[in-house]
Protein backbone atom coordinates (compact mmCIF):
# COMPACT_ATOMS: atom_id res chain seq x y z
CA UNK A 1 0.00 0.00 0.00
CA UNK A 2 2.77 2.65 1.34
CA UNK A 3 4.92 1.52 -2.13
CA UNK A 4 1.61 2.42 -4.25
CA UNK A 5 1.76 5.69 -2.62
CA UNK A 6 -1.33 5.55 -0.65
CA UNK A 7 -0.04 6.67 2.83
CA UNK A 8 -0.29 10.25 0.64
CA UNK A 9 -4.29 9.85 1.16
CA UNK A 10 -4.65 7.33 4.13
CA UNK A 11 -2.72 7.11 7.24
CA UNK A 12 -0.90 3.64 7.62
CA UNK A 13 0.42 1.63 10.70
CA UNK A 14 4.00 2.28 11.08
CA UNK A 15 6.40 2.54 13.81
CA UNK A 16 7.59 5.90 15.20
CA UNK A 17 10.97 6.88 17.06
CA UNK A 18 10.99 9.49 19.51
CA UNK A 19 13.13 10.79 22.01
CA UNK A 20 15.71 13.80 23.02
CA UNK A 21 18.57 14.47 21.25
CA UNK A 22 21.25 11.94 21.42
CA UNK A 23 19.04 9.78 23.32
CA UNK A 24 20.59 6.82 20.94
CA UNK A 25 17.42 6.28 18.45
CA UNK A 26 19.70 6.07 15.72
CA UNK A 27 22.03 3.81 17.23
CA UNK A 28 18.58 1.44 17.96
CA UNK A 29 17.53 1.76 14.54
CA UNK A 30 20.58 0.31 13.20
CA UNK A 31 20.69 -2.62 15.59
CA UNK A 32 16.95 -3.15 14.28
CA UNK A 33 18.16 -3.20 10.55
CA UNK A 34 21.10 -5.22 11.55
CA UNK A 35 23.27 -2.56 9.14
CA UNK A 36 25.39 0.20 9.76
CA UNK A 37 23.99 3.13 7.54
CA UNK A 38 23.29 6.43 9.32
CA UNK A 39 24.66 9.72 9.67
CA UNK A 40 26.61 10.12 12.83
CA UNK A 41 28.15 12.97 15.06
CA UNK A 42 27.88 15.50 17.24
CA UNK A 43 24.76 17.90 17.94
CA UNK A 44 21.50 17.38 15.74
CA UNK A 45 22.24 14.77 13.07
CA UNK A 46 18.31 13.72 12.14
CA UNK A 47 17.04 16.94 10.54
CA UNK A 48 15.00 14.94 7.70
CA UNK A 49 12.60 12.85 9.05
CA UNK A 50 13.56 9.14 7.64
CA UNK A 51 11.25 6.96 6.31
CA UNK A 52 12.50 3.60 6.42
CA UNK A 53 10.47 0.71 4.86
CA UNK A 54 12.18 -2.53 5.60
CA UNK A 55 11.95 -5.54 3.58
CA UNK A 56 13.26 -9.08 5.13
CA UNK A 57 14.91 -11.25 2.34
CA UNK A 58 14.62 -14.78 3.23
CA UNK A 59 17.54 -15.47 1.52
CA UNK A 60 20.36 -15.68 4.64
CA UNK A 61 23.48 -14.95 2.27
CA UNK A 62 21.84 -12.19 -0.21
CA UNK A 63 23.45 -8.83 -0.58
CA UNK A 64 21.23 -6.17 0.80
CA UNK A 65 20.68 -3.04 -0.86
CA UNK A 66 18.43 0.36 -0.73
CA UNK A 67 16.71 2.79 -2.98
CA UNK A 68 15.59 6.23 -2.40
CA UNK A 69 12.40 5.72 -4.54
CA UNK A 70 11.47 9.45 -4.75
CA UNK A 71 14.53 11.06 -4.71
CA UNK A 72 17.15 8.95 -6.26
CA UNK A 73 14.85 6.53 -8.21
CA UNK A 74 16.30 3.24 -10.24
CA UNK A 75 19.47 3.31 -8.29
CA UNK A 76 20.51 0.73 -6.18
CA UNK A 77 23.14 0.94 -3.60
CA UNK A 78 24.58 -1.76 -2.44
CA UNK A 79 27.43 0.11 -0.21
CA UNK A 80 26.04 1.89 2.80
CA UNK A 81 28.41 4.01 3.23
CA UNK A 82 27.32 5.23 0.18
CA UNK A 83 23.14 5.22 1.85
CA UNK A 84 24.62 7.14 4.51
CA UNK A 85 26.31 9.97 2.32
CA UNK A 86 23.19 9.98 0.05
CA UNK A 87 21.09 10.99 2.97
CA UNK A 88 23.54 13.61 4.34
CA UNK A 89 23.08 14.89 1.05
CA UNK A 90 19.59 14.68 0.66
CA UNK A 91 19.33 16.92 4.44
CA UNK A 92 21.91 19.27 3.34
CA UNK A 93 20.01 19.73 -0.32
CA UNK A 94 17.13 20.49 1.94
CA UNK A 95 17.89 21.76 4.98
CA UNK A 96 21.26 23.46 3.96
CA UNK A 97 24.50 22.89 5.63
CA UNK A 98 23.24 25.26 8.78
CA UNK A 99 21.95 22.47 11.33
CA UNK A 100 17.98 23.75 10.04
CA UNK A 101 15.66 20.78 10.63
CA UNK A 102 13.01 20.63 8.08
CA UNK A 103 9.48 18.33 7.48
CA UNK A 104 10.06 16.75 4.46
CA UNK A 105 10.88 12.80 4.97
CA UNK A 106 13.85 11.19 3.10
CA UNK A 107 12.09 7.77 2.30
CA UNK A 108 14.63 4.94 1.85
CA UNK A 109 13.71 1.13 0.68
CA UNK A 110 15.81 -1.65 2.74
CA UNK A 111 16.19 -4.77 1.58
CA UNK A 112 18.43 -7.23 3.94
CA UNK A 113 18.23 -10.63 5.61
CA UNK A 114 19.04 -8.59 8.67
CA UNK A 115 16.08 -6.75 8.98
CA UNK A 116 12.25 -7.66 10.02
CA UNK A 117 9.37 -6.74 7.68
CA UNK A 118 8.68 -3.19 9.53
CA UNK A 119 7.88 0.70 8.74
CA UNK A 120 10.12 2.69 11.00
CA UNK A 121 10.38 6.97 11.06
CA UNK A 122 13.50 8.24 12.43
CA UNK A 123 12.54 11.78 14.02
CA UNK A 124 15.25 14.38 14.75
CA UNK A 125 15.47 14.25 18.46
CA UNK A 126 13.53 16.96 20.64
CA UNK A 127 15.96 19.90 20.94
CA UNK A 128 15.96 22.02 23.77
CA UNK A 129 18.74 25.03 22.48
CA UNK A 130 19.53 26.34 18.85
CA UNK A 131 23.15 26.11 17.72
CA UNK A 132 24.77 27.38 15.00
CA UNK A 133 22.19 29.14 12.49
CA UNK A 134 19.33 27.02 13.94
CA UNK A 135 16.15 28.61 14.19
CA UNK A 136 15.68 30.12 18.05
CA UNK A 137 12.59 28.59 17.98
CA UNK A 138 13.69 25.04 17.73
CA UNK A 139 12.57 23.35 20.65
CA UNK A 140 8.62 23.90 19.18
CA UNK A 141 9.75 22.86 15.87
CA UNK A 142 10.99 19.59 16.79
CA UNK A 143 8.59 18.87 19.45
CA UNK A 144 5.44 20.15 17.01
CA UNK A 145 7.13 17.80 14.05
CA UNK A 146 7.54 14.83 16.77
CA UNK A 147 3.70 15.01 18.14
CA UNK A 148 2.57 15.41 14.53
CA UNK A 149 3.53 11.88 13.58
CA UNK A 150 3.19 10.26 17.02
CA UNK A 151 -0.24 11.66 17.87
CA UNK A 152 -1.55 9.55 14.88
CA UNK A 153 -3.87 6.64 16.38
CA UNK A 154 -1.94 4.38 13.62
CA UNK A 155 1.39 5.02 14.87
CA UNK A 156 3.23 2.66 17.24
CA UNK A 157 5.47 4.92 19.23
CA UNK A 158 9.05 3.92 20.28
CA UNK A 159 10.45 5.90 22.62
CA UNK A 160 14.32 6.04 23.54
CA UNK A 161 15.11 6.69 26.81
CA UNK A 162 18.96 6.86 28.05
CA UNK A 163 18.87 5.22 31.33
CA UNK A 164 22.15 8.20 32.35
CA UNK A 165 19.56 10.37 33.10
CA UNK A 166 16.13 10.67 35.09
CA UNK A 167 14.04 9.77 33.12
CA UNK A 168 10.24 11.12 34.71
CA UNK A 169 12.23 14.24 33.20
CA UNK A 170 12.23 12.65 29.14
CA UNK A 171 11.02 14.95 26.85
CA UNK A 172 9.93 11.30 24.23
CA UNK A 173 8.21 9.42 27.44
CA UNK A 174 6.20 12.94 28.08
CA UNK A 175 4.84 13.61 24.55
CA UNK A 176 4.19 9.68 24.45
CA UNK A 177 2.14 9.72 27.40
CA UNK A 178 0.07 12.38 26.47
CA UNK A 179 -0.75 11.10 22.76
CA UNK A 180 -1.27 7.55 24.37
CA UNK A 181 -2.76 7.63 27.40
CA UNK A 182 -3.64 4.48 27.63
CA UNK A 183 -0.42 3.03 26.56
CA UNK A 184 -1.55 0.68 23.84
CA UNK A 185 0.89 1.46 21.53
CA UNK A 186 3.95 2.85 23.27
CA UNK A 187 7.13 0.51 23.56
CA UNK A 188 9.76 1.84 25.31
CA UNK A 189 13.84 1.19 24.96
CA UNK A 190 16.43 1.97 27.27
CA UNK A 191 19.37 2.71 25.83
CA UNK A 192 23.26 3.76 27.77
CA UNK A 193 22.75 1.26 30.38
CA UNK A 194 26.97 0.62 30.36
CA UNK A 195 27.43 4.56 30.91
CA UNK A 196 25.62 4.72 33.87
CA UNK A 197 27.62 5.54 37.75
CA UNK A 198 28.86 3.08 38.69
CA UNK A 199 26.57 1.25 41.49
CA UNK A 200 23.35 2.18 39.50
CA UNK A 201 21.31 0.15 37.04
CA UNK A 202 18.32 0.43 34.80
CA UNK A 203 16.73 -2.53 36.45
CA UNK A 204 13.98 -0.57 37.53
CA UNK A 205 13.38 1.18 34.51
CA UNK A 206 13.63 -2.08 32.27
CA UNK A 207 10.89 -3.64 35.18
CA UNK A 208 8.42 -1.37 33.88
CA UNK A 209 8.41 0.21 38.10
CA UNK A 210 9.30 3.54 37.44
CA UNK A 211 7.06 5.52 34.72
CA UNK A 212 5.12 2.13 33.76
CA UNK A 213 4.32 1.62 30.46
CA UNK A 214 1.08 -0.82 29.34
CA UNK A 215 3.67 -2.12 26.73
CA UNK A 216 6.40 -2.37 28.77
CA UNK A 217 10.73 -1.57 28.30
CA UNK A 218 13.62 -3.36 26.50
CA UNK A 219 17.42 -2.38 27.39
CA UNK A 220 19.50 -2.89 24.78
CA UNK A 221 23.09 -1.70 24.56
CA UNK A 222 24.39 0.31 21.46
CA UNK A 223 28.26 0.49 20.08
CA UNK A 224 29.95 2.94 21.82
CA UNK A 225 31.47 5.99 20.20
CA UNK A 226 35.12 3.97 20.27
CA UNK A 227 33.26 0.82 18.67
CA UNK A 228 31.93 2.99 15.80
CA UNK A 229 35.37 4.51 15.26
CA UNK A 230 37.00 1.21 14.94
CA UNK A 231 34.74 0.13 13.22
CA UNK A 232 32.72 -2.91 14.53
CA UNK A 233 29.67 -4.16 12.67
CA UNK A 234 26.24 -3.96 14.35
CA UNK A 235 26.69 -8.12 14.25
CA UNK A 236 29.39 -8.22 16.01
CA UNK A 237 27.40 -5.43 18.58
CA UNK A 238 24.78 -7.40 18.84
CA UNK A 239 26.88 -10.39 20.03
CA UNK A 240 28.87 -8.08 22.40
CA UNK A 241 25.26 -7.30 23.58
CA UNK A 242 24.16 -10.54 24.32
CA UNK A 243 27.26 -11.07 26.49
CA UNK A 244 27.12 -8.10 28.46
CA UNK A 245 23.73 -9.24 29.76
CA UNK A 246 24.40 -12.17 30.43
CA UNK A 247 27.40 -11.68 32.11
CA UNK A 248 26.02 -8.80 34.15
CA UNK A 249 25.67 -9.29 38.04
CA UNK A 250 22.48 -7.64 37.62
CA UNK A 251 21.30 -7.74 34.47
CA UNK A 252 21.79 -11.94 34.44
CA UNK A 253 19.59 -12.09 36.85
CA UNK A 254 16.72 -10.64 35.28
CA UNK A 255 13.93 -12.26 32.65
CA UNK A 256 16.19 -12.32 29.61
CA UNK A 257 13.12 -11.48 26.83
CA UNK A 258 13.22 -7.47 28.47
CA UNK A 259 17.42 -7.31 26.89
CA UNK A 260 18.65 -6.90 23.93
CA UNK A 261 18.00 -5.82 20.76
CA UNK A 262 16.54 -8.80 19.39
CA UNK A 263 13.42 -9.00 21.78
CA UNK A 264 12.95 -5.40 21.37
CA UNK A 265 12.77 -5.68 17.51
CA UNK A 266 10.28 -8.88 18.42
CA UNK A 267 8.05 -6.57 20.14
CA UNK A 268 7.97 -4.45 17.90
CA UNK A 269 6.92 -7.24 15.07
CA UNK A 270 4.25 -8.37 17.11
CA UNK A 271 2.90 -5.13 17.92
CA UNK A 272 3.03 -4.30 14.81
CA UNK A 273 1.04 -7.19 13.26
CA UNK A 274 -2.14 -6.60 16.30
CA UNK A 275 -1.54 -2.75 15.38
CA UNK A 276 -2.31 -3.75 11.52
CA UNK A 277 -4.90 -6.38 11.85
CA UNK A 278 -6.87 -3.87 14.28
CA UNK A 279 -6.48 -1.33 11.75
CA UNK A 280 -6.82 -3.11 8.32
CA UNK A 281 -11.09 -3.33 8.44
CA UNK A 282 -11.04 0.80 9.03
CA UNK A 283 -7.95 1.42 6.69
CA UNK A 284 -10.29 -0.81 3.74
CA UNK A 285 -13.49 0.98 4.90
CA UNK A 286 -11.35 4.26 3.99
CA UNK A 287 -10.52 2.93 0.71
CA UNK A 288 -13.53 2.10 -0.38
CA UNK A 289 -14.74 5.81 0.53
CA UNK A 290 -12.12 7.70 -1.53
CA UNK A 291 -12.73 5.06 -4.53
CA UNK A 292 -16.37 5.89 -4.19
CA UNK A 293 -15.90 10.33 -3.95
CA UNK A 294 -13.12 9.71 -6.78
CA UNK A 295 -15.97 7.53 -8.79
CA UNK A 296 -18.78 10.74 -8.12
CA UNK A 297 -16.18 13.49 -9.56
CA UNK A 298 -15.34 11.87 -12.83
CA UNK A 299 -18.90 10.99 -13.53
CA UNK A 300 -19.65 15.24 -12.58
CA UNK A 301 -16.80 15.16 -15.23
CA UNK A 302 -18.92 13.84 -17.34
CA UNK A 303 -18.16 11.42 -21.05
CA UNK A 304 -14.11 11.44 -22.07
CA UNK A 305 -13.24 13.27 -25.14
CA UNK A 306 -13.07 11.23 -28.16
CA UNK A 307 -9.49 10.47 -28.67
CA UNK A 308 -8.46 11.23 -32.52
CA UNK A 309 -8.09 8.74 -34.81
Amino acid sequence: MRDLGLNQHINLPRIAVLGGQSAGKSSVLESIVGLDFLPRGDGVVTRRPLELRLNHLNDSKAKPWGVFPDEIPGKKFFDFKDVRKAINDLTDKICGTNKGIIDRPIVLNVYSPTCPDLTMIDLPGITRIAIGGQDPDIERITRQMANRYVSDPRTIILVVVPANADMTTSDGLQMAREVDPKGIRTVGAITKIDIMDRGTSAKKMIMNQEVPLRLGYFGVKNRAQQDIIDDMTVDDALEKEKLYFKSHPIYSTMPQHLLGCDNLTNQLSKVMFTHIKHNLPEITKEIRVKIAEIEDRLRDLGPPLPSDG
